[in-house]
């Protein structure tokens, strides 16, 4: 085996990598008129007939911006919005895949609303076994009243000490990551001015 220097070594490391560096820039030019071949250069996007309605994903708590794309009412498109501080237009697997969360995949890979998913209000009285669908109304006006009821039957001023506590520990808040800073705020203050304890948001669990 031949014995190298070490300036012959020197030498062909410099070669070697000034080689790459050449090779990596044609690459890279090569590489941006393949895409724009394959965009169709100044041809007007696919997208430009469709809705766009800026959102948040639904899942872990990071909060990412996403760009609905939406055509009659129906969701045909998704991506990260670019203008987000957040994600500045990327999204993990879960969030590229949302446009899936409510369509079940059919034979030949043909997406169609879920039958299953619940749209409506559902409601099943004490003892009963069958749900019965409620209007929104119904509903808020419904959880307002337990949740004061709740919270009047509930309610502690003092503690066993004779200390001021001011609180209800039979209800819990459950936060959720598709809120916005803003409304986390109010939703924090109201409850923390009913007197709750048991405060926690599910991307931190």
């Amino acid at each position: 085996m031949k014995k190298i220097s070490r300036r012959d070594f020197l030498r062909n490391v410099g070669l070697g990598t000034a080689g790459l560096t050449l090779f990596a820039g044609v690459g890279t030019a090569n590489a941006t008129e393949q895409s724009k071949r394959i965009s169709g250069g100044n041809l007007p996007l696919k997208i430009r007939k469709l809705t766009e309605t800026p959102s948040v994903c639904a899942y872990c708590g990071c909060g990412c911006g996403i760009l609905l794309y939406t055509s009659h009412g129906k969701l045909v498109h998704v991506e990260g919005d670019p203008d987000h501080p957040i994600n500045e237009g990327t999204l993990c697997s879960k969030g590229i895949g949302i446009s899936d969360a409510n369509v079940v995949v059919k034979k030949r890979g043909i997406r169609e609303p879920n039958p299953n998913r619940i749209t409506k209000p559902l409601y099943r009285a004490p003892g009963s076994s069958k749900w019965e669908e409620k209007d929104w109304e119904w509903t808020l006006k419904t959880i307002a009243r337990r949740f004061k009821k709740t919270r009047d039957e509930s309610f502690e001023e003092k503690d066993n000490h004779g200390v001021t506590v001011n609180r209800t520990l039979a209800i819990a808040h459950f936060g959720s990551a598709s809120l916005d800073n803003e409304e986390n705020y109010i939703m924090q203050k109201m409850m923390r001015a009913a007197g709750l304890v048991n405060i926690e948001h599910h991307a931190r669990l």
